[in-house]
């Protein structure tokens, strides 16, 4: 896909209300300035001193998300400025950004990552996780966080049906803590959705998806 055409899908699904993540892990900064100057100001990365590189060679303007599993000892590098931590898969994650931001004299928002794949590679929360964690975040543990919504990735797999029952399952979890009042989120995020199965991520209820492949081609 080139940078226009591109564009031409981010304006699509912004008709939708939906964000589009431009997933630029191991790209160079040439092709992410590409898509810099056709509107793009939303890029996700999956390493913490990648990311961290890059934010110091492209424009300021650009609001970095971290999408990949993120070590305890790598929050340092982008507690400064990231925009948006996709993956808190744990308490001691949530316990270092907390301090991390701190530090920073920051608020990071994050997204808790519901494990909705069967496999075994992908990691995640459990629903009784998530309300440890609430029941943590409620007390006022974590004053440098805003949880603003929901991650979750789906099997690889083919099976769309799968798939679709796995987005199924985030969103009625989410939406259960957040109907019955346990956590207090106004406009929640659903991070759900790649190059391979946004459509379907969509039509369940994502508002936010993740997309590299399709952008940038597979290499």
């Amino acid at each position: 896909m080139n940078a226009k055409n591109a564009a031409l899908l981010k304006e699509s699904l912004e008709k939708q209300n939906v964000t589009l993540v431009a997933v630029s892990k191991t790209k160079p900064k040439e092709m992410i300035q590409n898509l810099y100057e056709e509107g793009f100001r939303i890029f996700g990365e999956n390493r913490a001193q990648e990311l961290a590189g890059k934010y110091e060679e492209l424009p300021k303007d650009i609001k970095w998300h971290m999408i990949g599993n993120l070590q305890k000892n790598k929050v340092k590098y982008i507690a400064p400025f990231v925009d948006l931590i996709h993956s808190v898969s744990s308490l001691s994650l949530l316990q270092t950004i907390n301090k991390e931001a701190f530090k920073n004299d920051r608020k990071i928002d994050v997204l808790l990552q519901l494990k909705i794949a069967k496999e075994d590679s992908k990691s995640g929360l459990s629903e009784s996780e998530i309300k440890d964690i609430i029941q943590d975040l409620n007390s006022g543990a974590y004053s440098n966080i805003n949880v603003i919504g929901f991650m979750g990735m789906a099997s690889f797999t083919e099976n769309m049906d799968q798939v679709r029952g796995e987005f199924k399952q985030l969103m009625g979890t989410a939406q259960k803590l957040i109907g019955r009042d346990i956590l207090n989120i106004e406009d929640p995020v659903y991070s759900m959705g790649m190059s391979g199965d946004y459509k379907v991520a969509i039509e369940e209820g994502s508002n936010m998806v993740r997309i590299g492949s399709l952008l940038f081609g597979a290499i």
